[in-house]
């Protein structure tokens, strides 16, 4: 019985199984990861307000101070077009269409005057920054104009293209 404890411990082992190759995780695009992370945010702000201590409570706001909810409609809005943005650009490279990163450069006045409303009401809608208001009118008048200009660029480019097929 020795013996055959003494070969068993003698004779070579099987040889374990080649390693299997381990495949990285697919990342979700970035458009979905910053998706993601503006709900979390969002998210995190609701329960951080609904669970804040007593001393916050006791703050008190002017009355024209926007609510939670209405600024998590604020600062998701420029979110989402900031990716918006983004994706239009992403399009453009990946088709080589010109045109499509001229319709994101054209979405950026539209940016500027969103950011101006959302300072004004920062500060409480204060008349000493008024001057946000007429800003933000005229990047959105511009903005629309940009954006007109491109989407036209982007409709004449396909015309050009259709007929060259």
């Amino acid at each position: 019985m020795a013996s055959l404890r003494l070969v068993a411990a003698l004779a070579p082992s099987p040889r374990p199984p080649p390693p299997t190759p381990r495949r990285e995780p697919r990342r979700p695009p970035s458009a979905v990861r910053l998706t993601s992370g503006v709900a979390l945010a969002a998210a995190a702000a609701a329960v951080a307000a609904a669970a804040s201590p007593p001393a916050l409570a006791a703050l008190s706001e002017p009355a024209n101070a926007l609510s939670l909810p209405t600024w998590a409609v604020h600062v998701s809005s420029v979110a989402e077009w900031v990716t918006a943005m983004w994706l239009v650009w992403d399009y453009g490279e990946r088709t080589g269409i010109k045109g499509w990163k001229g319709l994101s450069w054209g979405m950026v006045p539209l940016l500027g005057g969103a950011m101006c409303a959302c300072t004004w009401h920062f500060f409480y809608n204060s008349e000493s920054l008024e001057v946000l208001v007429a800003l933000q009118g005229a990047l959105t008048v511009i903005g629309n104009m940009t954006m007109c200009i491109a989407a036209y660029r982007i409709f004449k480019a396909s015309q050009e293209s259709s007929k060259t097929s």
